[in-house]
């Protein structure tokens, strides 16, 4: 939704209208593949994860960490109304999230934005997923 100032720049990367918006932004700040007006988070959700569904492609049946990162600028609220929508999407397509994570992990400074990662998890994916993990950015287990 909003370009990051990179401090040597001392401005935005790029601007955008009140009501546009990017799909396919860099994390470092760079232009999108394609500029639109504002839409529905559900839309917007929908939009990325067809992008993702369809790459890999998933299938009916697999199980998935799902990961909603913001860039930096976009609240935690609105990061898990997100999640939310894509909970939804996939539910439909009969894809199951078994673990999550959702938060400003790989951030553009201020940039206000998410993107979606899914990754197909199977029983040894799982349990290395759940190990013990103690760094700066994710605790758990411990």
């Amino acid at each position: 939704m909003t370009s990051c100032t990179v401090p040597a720049a001392g401005k935005p990367t790029f601007e955008l209208g009140p009501d546009e918006m990017e799909i396919g932004i860099g994390i470092h700040g760079e232009p999108g593949r394609q500029r639109m007006k504002v839409k529905t988070a559900r839309e917007i959700v929908e939009m990325l994860a067809t992008a993702v569904v369809e790459d890999l492609p998933f299938k009916a049946g697999d199980e998935v960490l799902a990961f909603v990162n913001g860039m930096g600028g976009t609240p935690l609220s609105e990061l898990y109304i997100v999640y939310n929508d894509l909970s939804d999407f996939l539910e439909k397509k009969g894809i199951k999230i078994v673990r999550n994570l959702v938060g400003n992990y790989i951030t553009s400074l201020e940039m206000q934005g998410c993107s979606i990662t899914l990754l197909r998890l199977d029983e040894e994916m799982k349990r290395l997923w759940d190990a013990p993990v103690c760094t700066p950015g994710l605790r758990w287990g411990m």
